[in-house]
């Protein structure tokens, strides 16, 4: 038998010194990711305490600079713009909000000659459906989740029906989110010629570099170059009310005018960096119609610096003159983020902010109450919906201005995921999108800060989730 008493006072000091150079190694590769201070000692102490755990967390999960991604997605820029009418380049005339935009983003503002809301899946596949169903050139699709479920099958078969009939059809799928979809489904689809490619696709060779934490979570569609369709419902049948009643609530664009061309810019982007191959069909920009509502897309992803979707909300809650009202699923804000909220809070404005109460993340329905406290004691109304998970992400600023897309408002859609999101400025759709927040309203129960305090075990919990908002 071994007497571990006799050779443990030699290990101690090698295993002592291995943990130390563990750290040593460990904080100088995350330091040098150069992230928020308090991101970077909450990682440092995490994988501190789970010496082998932490440190294959970290590599698959945490954040990674992606310089050789960042070449890639400027590459991808450089090779689409090469082709772009002459009206697709930054404009001199900007408001404060629309400048900050471009600059983060290199996309300008521009007109829409039709924007209108599509609330919950039925409404969004119904015309989405009509739309492919008129396609005679083109039909550009990518999502963050595509399901081989009933509404998934249904818009596969619609996609095929087209390419049958001559019609050039792409589809981008992220490798994660859609990764249920398998060949017995996917084959319909490659004998009707369509074109398929996948985001990030999961394979083995990327184990050193792994890219599992950078999503494409974006929701596109572009037909023929004239309709556009972007928001945050995927292709599921947990986004379907007309199939599944506890289907999430959430909300949705149909766009046409200039904007869809920035729509084609973003998508011809993604599918020169997923697949190589730059296209360059004039068909692919039909003149838009003139339109009167300023519409600006707002591509988003760790392939830039800024933030752009981060920094648009911020400075659009600054700027805003008596109402902010946010829906979001994922409440994770950042002190930017709570400071604007708060500030205009204490600046006298309808601040709101709706969450469900009941996510499908129980961790980040948990980091979200602990922000609760702050927000009530400078005046922002919380409100949690009661029936069904509530996905919607929209920003009503004032009467004119909202900011619609798939950016949830917590760091992994500012930092991780690649987003995008529509800024529009207009009185009618600002206007509908008002009647829809206050019709959730009727939904929710607010929260109120002579709440009775839930059970301890619970505070406790969310104030534990709250140590890890910097790393969801």
């Amino acid at each position: 038998m071994i007497d571990a008493g006799a050779w443990w006072p030699e290990l101690k000091p090698w295993l002592i010194g291995t943990w130390a150079l563990y750290i040593l190694v460990l904080a100088g590769w995350i330091v040098l990711q150069k992230r928020e201070p308090i991101a970077t000692l909450s990682w440092l102490l995490s994988l501190a305490a789970l010496p082998v755990v932490g440190l294959v967390v970290y590599h698959f999960l945490g954040p990674q600079r992606i310089v050789r991604h960042r070449r890639r997605r400027h590459l991808s820029r450089n090779s689409v713009g090469e082709s772009l009418p002459a009206d697709l380049h930054p404009s001199e005339d900007c408001a404060t909000v629309a400048r900050l935009a471009q600059s983060a983003t290199g996309y300008a503002p521009c007109a829409a000659s039709d924007a209108r809301l599509l609330v919950g899946g039925e409404a969004t596949f119904e015309a989405l459906l009509a739309a492919i169903a008129g396609a005679t050139h083109h039909i550009h699709v990518e999502y963050y989740i595509f399901d081989p479920d009933r509404t998934g099958t249904r818009l596969r078969d619609a996609l095929v029906a087209r390419a049958r009939e001559g019609v050039r059809v792409r589809v981008l799928l992220d490798a994660f989110g859609s990764g249920r979809l398998r060949r017995r489904f996917l084959a319909p689809l490659q004998e009707a010629g369509v074109e398929l490619a996948w985001f990030h696709p999961v394979r083995l060779r990327f184990i050193w570099r792994p890219r599992i934490n950078l999503r494409n979570h974006r929701k596109i569609v572009v037909v023929d170059g004239a309709v556009g369709f972007t928001g945050g419902i995927n292709v599921t049948d947990d986004e379907n009310e007309a199939i599944n009643p506890r289907a999430f609530h959430d909300l949705h664009l149909r766009l046409e005018g200039g904007i869809v061309r920035w729509l084609q810019l973003a998508f011809l982007e993604d599918w020169h960096y997923a697949t190589g191959v730059a296209l360059r069909d004039a068909r692919l920009w039909p003149e838009p119609p003139e339109g009167r509502l300023v519409a600006q897309a707002l591509p988003a992803g760790p392939d830039s610096p800024w933030e752009p979707i981060h920094r648009v909300k911020v400075e659009a809650i600054h700027q805003a003159n008596h109402r902010v009202w946010l829906v979001t699923p994922y409440f994770v804000p950042g002190e930017a983020a709570r400071m604007a909220l708060t500030s205009a809070a204490l600046r006298g404005l309808d601040v709101r902010v709706l969450v469900p109460a009941r996510s499908d993340s129980l961790l980040v329905s948990a980091a979200a109450r602990s922000y609760y406290d702050e927000l009530l004691a400078a005046g922002v109304r919380v409100f949690e919906y009661q029936p069904r998970m509530l996905h919607s992400k929209a920003l009503l600023v004032d009467d004119d201005t909202c900011i619609i897309g798939s950016a949830n408002f917590d760091h992994r859609s500012f930092r991780l995921n690649f987003e995008l999101s529509v800024l529009l400025h207009d009185g009618s759709l600002a206007g509908e999108l008002e009647r829809e927040i206050e019709a959730t309203l009727t939904h929710c129960r607010e929260v109120r800060a002579d709440d009775p305090p839930g059970p301890a075990w619970r505070r406790l919990g969310d104030a534990c989730a709250r140590l890890l908002s910097p790393l969801l």
